[in-house]
């Protein structure tokens, strides 16, 4: 029988929602894309670049994991999304912005808004009525229910519901 991972606390601030993403310096807005990383990509995805092994969220077969990209530098990763559907939901197992996206000095807003986002879009798609789960940090508990809506399910479980979920993908037109 395969190990069961560990349930991570999502620790990603929404640091503005926006649009799309936003050019932090200047406020101008880019279109973006969000894509399923396959196998074969996973080498693209360098490990110093990333907090967490995304090779290893890639090479499980559960979950997926998804890339934010700009539609005028595809090949620039600005985000990543581990998910997995779970009987009535879509989860999200980890979340990350690039490395150039943390920090008072990150190059773009909204990431973290985007990929959530996402993760709402495939818990309508899928027929789950915006329903995504994921585990918090403690500490951003608060922060996720100001910023995304989502409320506690139990100690650091989380969820956002259709109302909250539908306004995510609304504002990111995804």
């Amino acid at each position: 029988m395969a190990k069961k991972k560990r349930a991570r606390p999502i620790d990603i601030e929404i640091d503005k929602l926006t649009n799309s993403i936003e050019l932090a310096a200047t406020g101008q807005v880019f279109d973006t894309r969000i894509a399923l990383v396959r196998a074969n990509e996973a080498r693209s995805i360098r490990k110093k670049d990333w907090l967490f092994d995304w090779r290893a969220e890639v090479a499980d077969t559960h979950r997926e994991v998804y890339r934010l990209t700009t539609e005028d530098e595809p090949e620039v990763i600005h985000g990543l999304v581990s998910v997995e559907e779970i009987h009535d939901h879509i989860h999200v197992h980890l979340i990350e912005s690039a490395r150039f996206n943390r920090g008072r000095n990150k190059k773009f807003n909204g990431v973290p808004g985007n990929l959530f986002a996402h993760a709402c879009r495939l818990a309508f798609d899928r027929g789950y009525v915006g329903f995504v789960a994921f585990t918090a940090k403690t500490a951003l508990i608060e922060h996720y229910k100001t910023s995304i809506g989502a409320s506690v399910i139990s100690g650091q479980l989380m969820q956002i519901e259709e109302l909250a979920a539908r306004k995510l993908v609304e504002r990111y037109k995804l």
